[in-house]
């Protein structure tokens, strides 16, 4: 059964603008529902993993979305993040302390580096690491995610910042298939993900991309998101998936969805 990190939504709101979803929603959010929103993503999960907690803080509005709190293996080691943008620098203190006090090792990249996370660096089923660049993370943290955790990894370049984490437009499945959106990487990108992938990456639609299908919680055959078009859950159900829709509308306000809602850990 899988963990993940969660962190309530007690100080979510959009008050600032980091990426082009929030730009037109600063003070928009409706606060209530989004704590129910989150709830019922909450209590969704519960029932199928476990759910590890991290208090959430005042002035941090995008602490809910814990999965730039850092990148997670299997030997609880973790990178955590090393946000670009000032508005999110102060959460990388209180990820520490989380991971410190439930006996993770910290392990650390260059300083320099910016990376943030799970949010642009994804295990497949393989174990295989996929990291994305661009907006977000330097492509200098391929390498060095490559040194510090001795794993395979395949960078990807992210041109469109409107997807600007690797979780808002690829999301690996099990059994070696995978989601993502061709408009959001470079030519280069979308031909390794081809090459290495084959006939098992499912292409979304423009429309299921601006609803962040890509951006979903995978529990064995079970596909946790916002919202999908009825011909990607068609096309999923021939793979033997199931989708569970989710509404996280105040948290899209943001640019966030389900998964950036949750860290394996």
């Amino acid at each position: 059964m899988k963990t993940f990190l969660m962190c309530e939504p007690r100080y979510f709101e959009v008050s600032y603008v980091i990426n082009p979803w929030m730009t037109a929603n600063i003070g928009r959010v409706d606060q209530a529902l989004a704590a129910q929103q989150w709830k019922t993503l909450f209590d969704t999960l519960v029932h199928k993993s476990n759910i590890k907690l991290i208090e959430p803080v005042a002035g941090l509005p995008d602490m809910v979305f814990t999965a730039n709190a850092g990148l997670v293996n299997q030997q609880h080691e973790v990178i955590v993040s090393a946000f670009r943008h000032p508005e999110r620098q102060g959460e990388s203190a209180h990820y520490k302390k989380f991971f410190t006090d439930a006996g993770y090792h910290l392990k650390s990249i260059p300083q320099n580096i910016f990376f943030e996370g799970a949010g642009d660096a994804l295990f497949d089923s393989s174990r295989e690491l996929w990291i994305g660049s661009g907006p977000r993370s330097d492509i200098a943290a391929v390498e060095a995610i490559k040194n510090t955790l001795q794993l395979i990894a395949n960078p990807l370049e992210l041109i469109d910042p409107r997807w600007y984490h690797l979780d808002t437009a690829f999301c690996p499945l099990s059994d070696g298939y995978a989601l993502a959106y061709a408009k959001a990487f470079s030519a280069e990108s979308v031909d390794l993900i081809r090459h290495k992938l084959g006939t098992k990456v499912i292409w979304v639609s423009d429309e299921d991309a601006i609803n962040f299908a890509c951006n979903a919680v995978c529990l064995d055959h079970e596909i946790i998101l916002y919202r999908a078009s009825s011909a990607l859950k068609a096309l999923l159900t021939s793979y033997n998936f199931s989708v569970i829709e989710i509404d996280v509308s105040e948290f899209m306000k943001s640019g966030g969805s389900c998964k950036c809602m949750t860290l394996e850990i």
